[in-house]
């Protein structure tokens, strides 16, 4: 199996460049950085130890900020290199570790060997750490030929994909059998893993719980802030088509309870932004874009989310939040991060990729299933009449959780770089 995938990214070596100009044109690669997928390199490596993650994209690359604050601080390490694959993950971390003088950005070169080998060649990683799922054949094989450590952390596999990867059970153990370690964030993934052929696999919980200083402070600007204060809000996140206008319905039976009712969305992918706005102005509601926040006013029915990383800024002032994926059979979103930042949760039946994620927080009553619009009204009407918010011993059962995985994920890589 292995022969004939490394044989069709070896016929497509020579499309490369074309394909990566024609998704330029779609505006789904950077205009100018996209080059990085190809191995052309700009940077420069310093002298002694790199640390190198590669995550896939915006989720991946925040769970690993916690990890960065701690490695930027050991002197031994003069280098953190993050590589992802999406245009999004690379604004996002701009924000994130823009001003560190450690931490360096690219994107990830396809799965080529030529490319493989030559980010390897001018990087030269000390230690590789891949992020939740993100298997790269031609680049895996590489790594090892070369000695480089290379760890699976926070690593998480659906049912579908193990199934999938079943299908290719010798291939699965090939690769599988080249990582010297692996952490996962549930027991499905555990018990996966080890029919793939995975050894040395640890879990100590899902390292997203785990808590960054990196933007801690960033929040709505006051101007922004002082537009929507006197309005009840409520926000739906990372949802998929037909979860906008689910939601828009439940807007529009909360609007004959509260007149000063705000809905925000944050579409799990901003490009449909424009195709949301259409929708939601047919079915007669007011939409003000995020990004011309200053035209938002009393008459505004749904802000809608046109820009990447804003989610912290959102579920810092809106406290009841609805996470999409979990209406369409996509198994949901990751419920950390409002959990965190001390929301009440609503979703839909589909969270099967988030199963124990769910228990731990429906064990402290921070989540609720509905079924349909009436259900999230009612709920919606409940917490707004009710006006409760977590206690403080939640957030610090949520902090505890977090900060343990961190330290015992942290020790585990320590092992791997003598520091």
């Amino acid at each position: 199996m292995y022969f004939w995938y490394k044989l069709l990214t070896y016929l497509f070596y020579p499309f490369a460049n074309i394909y990566l100009i024609l998704r330029k044109l779609k505006k789904k690669e950077h205009p100018v950085r996209y080059k990085e997928k190809l191995s052309k390199i700009t940077l420069e490596k310093e002298k002694g130890i790199l640390i190198w993650f590669h995550v896939a994209s915006v989720g991946e690359g925040l769970s690993i900020l916690p990890l960065i604050e701690i490695l930027e601080k050991e002197e031994k390490i003069k280098s953190i290199l993050i590589t992802s694959i999406t245009l999004s993950s690379s604004e996002v971390l701009k924000k994130k570790i823009g001003q560190s003088k450690k931490t360096i950005h690219q994107f990830l070169p396809l799965d080529i060997p030529i490319f493989v080998n030559k980010f390897l060649n001018h990087w030269q990683p000390d230690l590789s750490i891949f992020i939740d799922s993100e298997i790269w054949p031609n680049l895996i094989l590489k790594i090892k030929i070369k000695n480089i450590p290379l760890i699976l952390i926070n690593a998480r596999i659906t049912k579908k994909t193990f199934l999938k990867w079943s299908s290719v059970s010798s291939f699965a153990e090939k690769i599988f059998k080249k990582f010297d370690l692996f952490i996962v964030a549930n027991k499905e993934t555990e018990k996966y893993l080890k029919d793939l052929g995975g050894k040395n696999i640890k879990n100590y919980g899902n390292l997203k719980f785990a808590k960054s200083g990196f933007g801690i402070d960033e929040k709505l600007h006051n101007n922004n802030l002082k537009k929507i204060t006197d309005r009840k809000i409520w926000c739906a996140a990372s949802t998929h088509p037909s979860e906008e206008i689910f939601c828009a319905n439940a807007h529009s039976l909360l609007k004959k309870k509260y007149h000063n009712i705000l809905t925000i969305i944050i579409p799990r992918h901003t490009s449909r932004v424009k195709e949301i706005e259409i929708e939601l102005n047919k079915l007669n509601l007011t939409t003000c874009l995020y990004s011309k926040f200053e035209e938002i006013n009393n008459n505004t029915d749904i802000l809608l989310v046109d820009a990447y990383g804003e989610t912290a800024k959102i579920f810092q002032v809106a406290k009841y939040v609805f996470l999409g994926g979990s209406l369409i059979n996509h198994g949901g979103h990751n419920p950390i991060e409002p959990s965190r930042l001390g929301c009440k949760i609503f979703h839909g039946p589909s969270i099967e990729n988030f199963t124990e994620i769910y228990k731990f927080l429906k064990s402290l009553k921070i989540t609720k299933q509905i079924q349909n619009n009436e259900d999230l009204n009612q709920s919606l009407v409940e917490e707004f009449e009710s006006n409760k918010t977590y206690s403080k011993q939640i957030i610090e059962q949520i902090d505890s959780y977090g900060q343990n995985v961190l330290n015992n994920v942290m020790n585990e890589i320590k092992k791997y770089i003598n520091i």
